[in-house]
């Protein structure tokens, strides 16, 4: 790639003119040498310009809250603490970290289709609004109540009659672990009050990783109509509604990126409906992958080059035990290629079509496949971009025994 030029698939934040890949005032190189490779490096001024994108077009009504699981290195929970409306735990590991940063407690959200007694009293006793996925799940947070002489404050998941078209994941329509089942809302609402749980609010979440304003709008839409048509008849109005958030980024070649801009006109004409109707309540839109995704990269080090039967092949030190989702093993049907680059050699033409094979003695082990790329060599540094949620913490990094990888935040 000449000089001055820009690959279109290296995402904005990192767009830039100079041969070595930078952080701000930092360069991957520098970073190598002082941290070792590999390394994932998470951009903070590209997550702030991320919130106030999104600051900019959500209703000022709604609130922004953060799903940890998305990245849970704990500076970047603490960065992001100061910047959002609320946190979303789905463990106690995470609920720790987040209790650990600015963050107001009855502000942190605790879901998940499995919590443990000990995690549910924990939950209790730290004042964290706790989701509400069972019948068990009320009668033990109801028998902590009453053994702590608290009134947790709680949400009720629902699992909607409704499936979201386009989600890389669906979290609702049809039988799931998650949630309760929006028919049998009602007689768990009743419980809630007859146990004297404070009701907080309704959460429903119906998919993830999606790239279509009109889709998200849809679920959107319908997501707001079945919590104002099981909560008009509750004594008091809810806190919240959690519309969950879905929002995805652009991964894959010929992706395109969400128009943001038109989800925000959406999410204003129902926040002027919610306010009519219940002006006590808010909309709560709960983001990951958006918020920190295309702000972090993962740095791998070229430890070998070969050539099999004419096929290039660049041997790094790390691959999918640090990295699953790039290799395609995190949920992807096809495999496709994550944007990669030769990060210390970004003003050079692409010459010869690579595989970037990891250090691991399986097949799978590959961070991206026949890729066009300029002539790399043992020392240079492969640069996976994307990386900045579900990469670390959802990877199987005891496999083999190899090193973990370091963590910044720059």
């Amino acid at each position: 790639m000449a000089t001055g030029e820009h690959d279109p698939r290296i995402p904005p934040p990192f767009q830039q003119a100079e041969r070595v890949l930078r952080f701000g005032d930092q360069s991957i190189d520098v970073l190598a040498n002082e941290l070792g490779t590999p390394y994932y490096a998470y951009d903070r001024a590209a997550i702030e310009a991320r919130v106030q994108a999104l600051r900019r077009h959500l209703p000022q009504r709604v609130r922004l809250s953060y799903a940890v699981k998305a990245n849970p290195m704990p500076a970047l929970v603490n960065f992001l603490a100061s910047r959002v409306d609320g946190l979303d735990v789905a463990s106690a590991g995470e609920a720790e970290r987040a209790l650990a940063s600015a963050m107001t407690p009855s502000a942190i959200s605790f879901a998940g289709p499995g919590k443990r007694d000990s995690e549910i009293a924990q939950a209790v006793h730290s004042g964290i609004t706790i989701g509400l996925e069972s019948r068990r799940q009320i009668d033990t947070v109801a028998a902590e109540a009453r053994e702590q002489g608290k009134t947790p404050r709680v949400s009720l998941r629902l699992n909607p009659d409704f499936r979201v078209k386009g989600s890389g994941m669906h979290m609702g329509g049809g039988p799931q672990p998650f949630g309760v089942d929006v028919e049998q809302a009602p007689e768990f609402l009743r419980t809630i009050h007859d146990e004297g749980l404070h009701l907080a609010g309704i959460h429903i979440f119906a998919g993830s990783q999606n790239l279509r304003a009109s889709v998200i709008a849809e679920a959107q839409r319908r997501s707001l109509d079945l919590a104002l048509e099981l909560t008009h008849e509750l004594s008091h109005a809810p806190e919240f509604i959690n519309i969950g958030g879905g929002f995805g980024i652009p991964y894959f070649p010929g992706d395109v990126p969400l128009d943001l801009a038109t989800v925000g006109k959406h999410l204003h004409a129902l926040d002027e409906e919610l306010a009519a109707a219940s002006p006590d309540t808010h909309l709560v839109v709960e983001l990951g992958r958006y918020i920190v995704g295309e702000a972090g990269v993962y740095v791998t080090r070229v430890i070998d080059r070969k050539i099999s039967r004419g096929q290039v092949y660049l041997i790094t030190d790390g691959g999918m035990h640090h990295h699953l989702a790039a290799s395609g093993n995190l949920g992807q049907v096809l495999r496709k290629n994550y944007p990669v680059a030769i990060g210390n050699r970004l003003d050079e033409r692409a010459e010869e079509r690579v595989t970037i094979a990891g250090p691991l003695c399986t097949p799978l082990d590959v961070l991206a496949d026949r890729v066009f790329l300029p002539r790399a060599e043992v020392g240079d540094l492969v640069v996976v971009f994307q990386s900045g949620a579900y990469g670390l913490t959802a990877s199987p990094t005891g496999f083999l025994g190899h090193p973990p990888p370091q963590e910044i935040l720059v």
